[in-house]
């Protein structure tokens, strides 16, 4: 797989591909996330866009604090995300791989940090997409990668609530298919 902090671009700019797709009526629709619909859904990539800067830049998780905590998207969630993914962009590519951010209870790479953001801005742009009905695809190799690379983790990232109840798919499945129903997701879903 590509490096993650040069997979953060393509990825934050496809995630805005599906939130500028979002119409004005469907903020309130369900995804996939059944505990979001679009709204909350893209607040939740947004505040965490936002935290991407200062954290890349040295902050701790206790510095950056509550400041982007509730509802980050205001009156143009459109305009939020693309602000915050900008910045977030700038500060990805401008860090050292091997910077330490410092997360809540553990210090990890930059490199390690940015596979965490893109894994989720690749999965949320197919949970928004779905929930939109906009072109929901995802890349094969890259769902492929991304399959590989949290098997040896799935059992703790379960145990933390970050993934849902894994979804049995068959053994042939697509790799696309076998990466969603590891991350709690059916296929097939639709609202």
């Amino acid at each position: 797989m590509d490096s993650p902090l040069r997979l953060y671009r393509p990825l934050a700019v496809a995630f805005g591909e599906a939130v500028r797709a979002v119409h004005d009526d469907q903020w309130g629709d369900p995804t996939p996330c059944t505990e979001w619909d679009g709204r909350h859904l893209v607040n939740h990539l947004a505040s965490e866009t936002l935290s991407v800067t200062p954290l890349m830049g040295g902050a701790t998780v206790e510095e950056v604090g509550d400041r982007f905590d509730g509802d980050v998207l205001g009156a143009d969630p459109k305009a939020t995300w693309a602000s915050a993914a900008d910045d977030a962009i700038a500060a990805v590519e401008a860090v050292s791989p091997d910077r330490l951010v410092h997360l809540t209870g553990r210090d990890v790479t930059a490199t390690d940090y940015a596979g965490e953001l893109v894994l989720d801005l690749f999965v949320h742009r197919w949970d928004l997409a779905k929930a939109t009905g906009a072109d929901a695809t995802l890349d094969p190799d890259l769902a492929a990668e991304f399959g590989r690379a949290i098997v040896p983790f799935e059992s703790v990232l379960r145990a933390t609530g970050l993934f849902g109840v894994k979804v049995d798919v068959p053994e042939d499945a697509d790799p696309s298919t076998k990466l969603l129903g590891m991350l709690g997701r059916r296929a097939d879903w639709a609202p």
